[in-house]
This record gives structure tokens, sequence and C-alpha cells, in this order.
């Protein structure tokens, strides 16, 4: 598959099960490769993910409905909870410190750098998730779970948490997409 082509097929699908298409470990490595893969400026590595399954997925998701103290309704919170797991994004702000100190000429970039290699991690794993068949949807429940993710999950303090992922089997494909003027946000200069 192209990565045009791939893209195409990343969508955002809401409606998930815990009926994965691709095997869990397919799936995991996939995950592991692309983490990998994906640049990162100064090659920081500033990434980090923890992949949530099984009892610890609706866990996440429940506690998630109670850090928000029914501010979210629940039925979307169990349209997450239903999916066969979630992805939490974070960055290491003890990476970004360490090159802000190496290269204090760059040292307000570095924070901008890390979220962009996060996005591109991001859209990387979304869409090779969707070759194997996969849903995915990205939330941004972040700062306000932030606390709960770190105790539920005994995450790092310096991991900034950017976005949740949940991802499972597809129960039904979204609406088409609305066609775009693209001149509007691409211009050509000769």
């Amino acid at each position: 598959m192209t990565m045009q082509t791939s893209l195409q097929h990343r969508r955002t699908y809401y409606q998930l099960n815990k009926n994965l298409p691709a095997a869990e470990e397919t799936i995991l490595r996939t995950i592991r490769d692309i983490t990998e893969l994906v640049p990162d400026a100064f090659n920081m590595k500033s990434a980090r993910l923890a992949v949530i399954l099984g009892d610890k997925q609706d866990a996440l998701w429940d506690m998630i409905y109670d850090t928000f103290e029914g501010k979210v309704p629940r039925e979307k919170i169990d349209g997450f909870k239903a999916a066969a797991g979630t992805i939490l994004y974070f960055y290491d702000m003890d990476v970004i410190k360490e090159k802000q100190q190496q290269f204090p000429l760059y040292a307000a970039n570095f924070p901008v750098w890390a979220n962009q290699a996060n996005g591109m991690l991001q859209l990387g794993i979304w869409s090779a998730l969707r070759e194997l068949g996969v849903g995915a949807n990205l939330q941004h429940y972040n700062p306000v779970i932030d606390t709960a993710v770190k105790k539920m999950f005994t995450i790092p303090d310096a991991y900034q948490l950017v976005a949740q992922m949940p991802f499972g089997g597809i129960i039904a494909e979204p609406a088409a997409k609305p066609a775009e003027d693209i001149s509007q946000r691409v211009r050509i200069i000769q």
C-alpha cells in the first residue's frame, strides 16, 4: 500500500469493538516498529507509549468518566471503552530538558519538535493500524486525566500525556468525507 493510499483509508472510527481483525501480537509489533521508524528532531526519541489492553482498557475509560464527574456523557465514554485497547501517547520531558541543556541555542524548539514527532507517530500508527483492518480514533482528555493516568499505570512524572487512541474492530464505516477545495490550504508558488 502506498503512503497516499494508507492515508486515504485512515479514518476516524468511533464505532469499535474488542474483536480485533489481526492478532494482538501483530498489532503490538506494528506499534513498536512504527515507534522506532518515525523521525524525531535531533534523534531525541522523546515519544513514549503505553498500550492499554484487557481489563485495564475498561478500567481506563471508567476512570476517565469518573475523573470528569459525569460532565462527559457515559455513552461517549462507553464507546471508547468498547474498543479492544487504547494507546496513550506521551513525550518525556527529561529527554527534552537534556536536549535543551545540550543545545541551548535551540532550547525553545525542543518541546515543539517533540509535539511534531508525536503527531507523526500518531498518524503513522493510526495509518498502520488501518492497514491491518483495525479502526481507531484520537482523543484528548488530557490534562484533566493526567494525574489519574500516571497513578493508575505507574507512569513517570516526566511523561507528558498528549493523546489517547482507542482502537479495535470496526463496527461501522464513518460517513464519506466532503470534498475539499485544497487550494484554500495549499499555495503553489513558481
